[in-house]
């Protein structure tokens, strides 16, 4: 029987702090006296992308509904928790660009209900920098005056003001998340997912220290051929054509992921939604459900449309971090420095861009990448911010 603390890869000194609030929600809830400070009712997970944020806080979800209070990982409690089933353990995970003040306020209600078959209600607010501000304060009231036996788990890349709110902050504790590195990683591929242990190492050395991304590497051939067409645009972009083929290239690989991604569930939900609302029955009052189903569906597509949004921003982004990481490796090679490449096996092409162009030269593509990065996160269409920059990565 494997403890649920396995699943959080290489943060030891994370796992330390969050068994320890588990032992003492135990024993709060036992009626035993405990140390105060070891349990709190709201918690800010940090970390860079792909160091587990959400994994942490389902984990310790996971343990604080344990029957034992340890996280065993085998008792009804754990298994139910890792598995996103439990009726006291409610994840948020926005399918759009934001979570609305309409959805904080229902989730807060429900939140301030006494746990039905768990040892309390917790709440994992995925994303949680992606609250808007009417949803923020929303929260805020829940946070300022918890309801007892009620936990708030908030994931954000940090805890800066521009991801969460001052006053949210100061009331949750902090669990700061570092990047886990390739050996563990290369561990947890090889134990939990049963890859062989030459291609771990490879995904676990590329991954840039997102475990999710090397799980998807090591075992999805059309991921590591995506990768592959995005590392081979900086050496590729010999004629001012290329620039709106490589354009062009990028957005339909993303909007063709959004696609095969969404499609099956999207049509699962709106049947699933139509045959909830009567849709396809026999009798008196059969034009009045069809008519609510109907609108109900147009509802529904409103909220695919806007996940498929932000799920084709994603994937743009993961090509946009491989292609800062490359011009990283361009400025490492031709400093000499002693620093782990991002790409190790792409260490020939960045020994030749380092050849062909000026360390000023490689920065300033390198700018161009991330500033395309920011113009996609303000909303500019994102064609033209992927021309705009494809044209300074081949101009330099």
């Amino acid at each position: 029987m494997t403890s649920v603390w396995s699943q959080v890869v290489g943060q030891e000194t994370a796992v330390e702090t969050l068994q320890s609030a588990a032992s003492a929600a135990a024993a709060l809830v036992s009626g035993e006296t405990t140390d105060s400070g070891r349990m709190t009712h709201a918690w800010l997970f940090t970390g860079p992308p792909g160091s587990g944020r959400s994994v942490a806080a389902r984990t310790f979800a996971a343990a604080l509904q344990c029957s034992t209070g340890t996280g065993c990982g085998g008792c009804t409690g754990c298994r139910t928790a890792l598995a996103g089933t439990h009726a006291d353990v409610r994840l948020v995970v926005p399918e759009g660009l934001s979570i609305s003040v309409a959805e904080m306020r229902s989730l807060v209600q429900a939140a301030a209900r006494r746990p039905t078959t768990g040892q309390w209600q917790v709440v994992i607010i995925e994303d949680a920098d992606r609250l808007t501000e009417g949803a923020s304060n929303a929260l805020l009231k829940a946070v300022e005056e918890p309801p007892d036996r009620t936990v708030f788990l908030l994931c954000a890349p940090s805890d800066h003001p521009e991801d969460v709110s001052v006053t949210i902050r100061s009331r949750c504790r902090l669990v700061t998340l570092q990047t886990p590195q390739p050996e563990a990683i290369a561990r947890v591929l090889v134990d939990r997912d049963g890859v062989d242990e030459r291609t771990a190492q490879w995904a676990a050395s590329v991954c840039g220290g997102h475990v999710g991304r090397a799980r998807r590497l090591a075992t999805d051939e059309a991921a590591r051929a995506r990768r592959e067409a995005v590392l081979r645009i900086p050496l590729g972009l010999r004629r001012a054509g290329d620039v709106f083929t490589s354009a062009d290239d990028l957005i339909k690989t993303a909007e063709s992921d959004a696609s095969d991604e969404s499609k099956a569930r999207d049509e699962a939900e709106a049947e699933e939604l139509r045959t909830a609302m009567g849709s396809g029955g026999t009798g008196k009052g059969v034009a009045a459900a069809k008519r609510s189903a109907d609108a109900a569906v147009k509802q529904l597509e409103k909220r695919q449309k806007s996940r498929a949004t932000r799920t084709q921003r994603d994937t743009l982004d993961l090509a946009l971090i491989d292609l800062a990481g490359f011009y990283r490796d361009v400025l490492v090679t031709a400093s000499g420095a002693n620093a782990a490449l991002n790409h190790p096996d792409h260490a020939e092409q960045s020994r030749e861009a380092a050849r062909e162009w000026t360390p000023a030269s490689t920065l300033r593509r390198l700018e161009a990448v991330l500033e395309c990065r920011d113009a996609i996160t303000w909303n500019v269409k994102p064609r033209i911010a992927v021309e705009a920059m494809i044209t300074t990565l081949r101009e330099g």
